[in-house]
């Protein structure tokens, strides 16, 4: 009796109404279906519009309009510095100091970057480790990377295989994989959040285990920003990347985020310099030598996309508002709630993927389907024809993210009862 009442509406209303974050989703755009709501759980590929954003975009447009090329000295909001009105409300979301976070160009040219500077073979250190099934982005660039040095992705790219029945990862598996390969470790690149998965890693005792083995450690947190709490200048690691348009809420192609320690804030390492990244000091005596700016700022290339930057200035209102630590414990109710009803009403069709303890994972729930992949794909196929839209990743998995700054306990109610009603 008590699981068919979390099923109802009633409960699910209940739930919401005693939720101190409801009026958040007030904030956002939500797409419509039909004459009601969508229920959108893709929050961790595109994030909902925060409604704010137009206002900040419009000013941009309207500063571009009346001033010209006098918008990047004039209040407000100069473009000269615009960049940094992001800095401090996003080191707060990533655990930083000011000084060691960017927002900066996109996730995949911020990670060449920092592999430009964090990745230095040496005779005895080749080699790159990553997770097998990573990002195809990710993989990608690390091979490129090893292709631009003249080595072969066969003798120095290590993937570390799942060791779990689910296709998960077990810490001993990464702690035995880097005490094999340890003293050939040039990088370690691993992600905050799998993306198939949805498995969250314990990035501290990562960054521990590949600095212990000499190596250097980089993080790729698409789908951690804005998901979990992260603590990145506690955690040692030297560099991080991620994207915005996720759990950041930023607008398709939205500018990207990079981390780098403060102990590399003057690093020497090479890198690929661009005239954003010199010296502000300096900058416009326009001469030939490029001093780098102190901390992650000297990692930029140009001038920042000040269009692109200004949903981003939305977003990060209202994570300032909310705090990861609140927008942490609503995500563990909300998730816990959709584990529930798939553990007590759904087994027979649903399998779930994603580790069950909380600390594995973020807001996202990796679910196969009972029966194999066509079933899975037509279930998805029904899911979106109710107006409950997740996404699908192949080759048999439905994603879905009960996002806490926007999604309601009757988002998820309604995402069961769609699946209950399904039959194939």
């Amino acid at each position: 009796m008590k699981d068919a009442l979390m099923m109802s509406d009633e409960y699910a209303r209940q739930q919401d109404a005693n939720d101190p974050l409801r009026a958040f989703r007030d904030d956002f755009h939500i797409p419509r279906h039909g004459d009601g709501e969508m229920a959108y759980f893709c929050g961790n590929s595109l994030g909902l519009q925060p409604k704010g954003a137009r206002a900040y975009v419009d000013e941009v447009m309207d500063k571009w309009a009346h001033d010209a090329v006098e918008g990047h000295f004039r209040e407000p909001a100069p473009w000269m510095p615009y960049h940094a009105l992001v800095r401090d409300a996003l080191a707060g979301v990533v655990g930083a100091q000011p000084a060691e976070v960017v927002a900066m160009n996109s996730l995949t040219a911020n990670l060449h970057l920092m592999m430009v500077s964090f990745y230095q073979p040496t005779i005895e250190r080749t080699a790159i480790l990553i997770e097998a099934g990573a990002f195809p982005s990710d993989r990608h660039a690390v091979e490129s990377q090893l292709k631009y040095r003249g080595l072969s992705a066969k003798h120095c790219l290590i993937e570390v295989e799942p060791d779990q029945a689910d296709g998960t990862f077990s810490m001993a598996a990464i702690e035995r994989a880097i005490a094999e390969h340890g003293k050939r470790l040039a990088l370690i690149l691993w992600p905050g959040v799998q993306y198939r998965s949805g498995q969250a890693f314990d990035l501290k005792e990562i960054a521990r285990l590949g600095h212990a083995a000499g190596a250097v450690v980089g993080f790729d947190l698409a789908h951690a920003v804005g998901n979990l709490p992260l603590q990145l200048h506690d955690s040692g690691a030297d560099f991080a990347v991620w994207c915005h348009y996720k759990y950041m809420n930023s607008g398709p192609g939205a500018v990207g985020g990079c981390f780098v320690h403060e102990r590399h804030a003057h690093s020497e390492r090479p890198r690929f310099a661009g005239w954003w990244g010199h010296d502000q000091s300096t900058r416009f005596k326009m001469g030939p030598e490029f001093v780098p700016t102190p901390g992650a700022d000297g990692w930029q290339l140009s001038n920042p996309p000040i269009l692109g930057l200004a949903p981003l200035r939305a977003s990060l209102d209202l994570f300032a508002r909310v705090g990861m630590p609140t927008l942490r414990a609503k995500s563990e109710r909300l998730t816990g709630y959709l584990e529930a009803l798939i553990r007590t009403q759904l087994t027979d069709k649903l399998q779930i993927v994603t580790p069950a303890d909380t600390a594995q994972r973020g807001c996202q729930l990796s679910l196969r389907v009972i029966g194999g992949r066509e079933r899975g794909h037509a279930l998805f196929e029904h899911l979106g024809a109710q107006g409950v839209l997740g996404d699908w990743r192949e080759p048999d998995v439905i994603r879905i993210s009960p996002a806490p700054l926007y999604n309601h306990y009757a988002d998820v109610a309604r995402f069961a009862r769609a699946v209950q009603e399904w039959h194939a």
